[in-house]
C-alpha cells in the first residue's frame, strides 16, 4: 500500500496575532478592541484556535476568563512571534553610522575623487569611524558594475545608464580656464580670440583633442591649439602650473558657494579665469543600483557624498577672475 503524505498545514499569521491578544487581555471583548475587530469575529477566532491547539485556552471563572496551563506556556512564545512578524514586515530600521564596519567602493574621475575624499574622511571620522573608502578610476562600465556590486556608487558626470539605475543630480558647475600665476591671459581683458590663441592641455580618457569648448570656438570661426591630451585632470593642472598651457577646471556657478572641485586648482597656485564663451553647464551626480536605495548604510554613504560635494571650499580658495578685469 502506497502512503500519501498530507500537505503541510497553511500557516495563518493572523492566528498568532489573535492568540497574543487573547492571552494578553484575557478577554474576547478587549482582544477584539485591541485588533480593531468585532467581539463576534474574535469569538470565532478563539474557537478556531481551540480546534487548532486542541486546548480551551481561556475558560470562564466567574465574571472573568483565565488561561489554561497550555495558554500560560504559550504566552511568551506568542508574544515573541508577533514581535518577530512586526520586525519582518516593518520598514528597515535606520542604521547607526557609528556601528558600521565596511568599505564602500566609489567610481569617479580623479578630480571628483580628490574633491570627495577629504570631505568623506572628515565625515567618517566624526560619524562612522569603522567605514573606509575605495575610490576607483572611471575604468568600469557603471551600469553592470553597479548591478554586479563591483562598485557601490558612481559619482561624476553621469552619462548613459541602465534603465533601473537610480541617478541623483548633486551640483551644477561651469568650466573655467586655469593658468599659472603671471600667465599672459591673466593680464587684460580675456577675449575669445586671445583665449583661442593660447596653447591648451585637454583632458580625455579616450584621447580626444576636441569637445564642447571647440564647438563654441568654431561658432566664432576660432580654433584652439591643443598641445597635449592627458587622461587626468590633476595631471593637466600640474602641467598648467609649470607652463604656459591652459587647462579647464569645473567651478561653482555664479552666486553659488565655492565648489570643492576647485580646491586642487588653487592648491596648484592656478588662477581661474571666466571663459568668454557660452559653454554647456556641467552636472555632477551620483548613480546606484536600486537594491541599495533603502539600505541604511548606503543611505548614509549617499548623504555623505551630498554633504562632501556641496560643502564650501577651503577659506583660502581664491575667487574666479572675471573676463575684462580682476577681483
Amino acid at each position: 500500500m502506497m502512503l500519501v503524505s498530507s500537505p503541510d498545514p497553511v500557516i495563518d499569521a493572523n492566528l498568532a496575532i489573535a492568540l497574543d491578544a487573547l492571552l494578553t487581555e484575557h478577554s474576547v471583548t478587549r482582544a477584539a478592541a485591541r485588533l480593531h475587530t468585532s467581539p463576534a469575529a474574535m469569538s470565532r477566532t478563539l474557537a478556531r484556535l481551540r480546534r487548532v491547539l486542541q486546548d480551551p485556552l481561556l475558560v470562564r471563572a466567574g465574571q472573568a476568563m483565565v488561561p489554561t496551563p497550555r495558554a500560560q506556556a504559550l504566552r511568551e512564545e506568542a508574544a515573541a512571534v508577533v514581535r518577530g512578524l512586526g520586525a519582518l514586515l516593518s520598514p528597515g530600521a535606520s542604521v547607526d553610522p557609528a556601528g558600521l564596519s565596511c568599505t564602500f567602493t566609489l567610481q569617479a574621475a580623479d578630480l571628483v575623487g580628490a574633491a570627495l575624499a577629504p570631505g568623506l574622511l572628515r565625515l567618517s571620522r566624526r560619524e562612522a569611524p569603522g567605514v573606509s573608502f575605495r575610490i576607483r578610476a572611471e575604468e568600469l562600465e557603471a551600469g553592470p558594475a553597479l548591478r554586479d556590486g563591483r562598485i557601490d556608487l558612481e559619482v561624476g558626470a553621469i552619462g548613459h545608464v541602465d534603465p533601473e539605475t537610480r541617478v541623483e543630480e548633486l551640483v551644477g558647475l561651469r568650466m573655467v580656464a586655469a593658468v599659472r600665476s603671471g600667465h599672459p591671459l591673466a593680464e587684460g581683458p580675456l577675449t575669445p580670440a586671445r583665449f583661442a590663441s593660447a596653447q591648451h592641455v585637454a583632458v580625455s580618457r579616450r584621447g580626444r583633442f576636441s569637445g564642447p569648448l571647440d564647438a563654441a570656438l568654431a561658432e566664432r570661426d576660432l580654433r584652439r591649439r591643443v598641445s597635449v591630451v592627458l587622461p587626468s585632470h590633476l595631471a593637466a593642472m600640474a602641467l598648467a602650473a609649470r607652463s604656459d598651457l591652459v587647462c579647464l577646471v569645473p567651478a561653482a556657478l555664479p552666486g553659488a558657494a565655492p565648489s570643492p572641485l576647485t580646491h586642487d586648482a588653487h592648491a596648484f597656485g592656478l588662477c581661474l579665469l571666466d571663459i568668454p564663451l557660452e559653454l554647456p553647464r556641467l552636472t555632477i551626480g551620483m548613480a546606484w543600483h536600486p537594491r541599495h536605495t533603502a539600505d541604511g548604510a548606503h543611505r548614509w554613504l549617499r548623504d555623505a557624498v551630498r554633504r562632501a560635494l556641496r560643502a564650501p571650499a577651503a577659506p583660502s580658495d581664491a575667487p574666479v577672475t572675471e573676463a575684462g578685469g580682476s577681483e
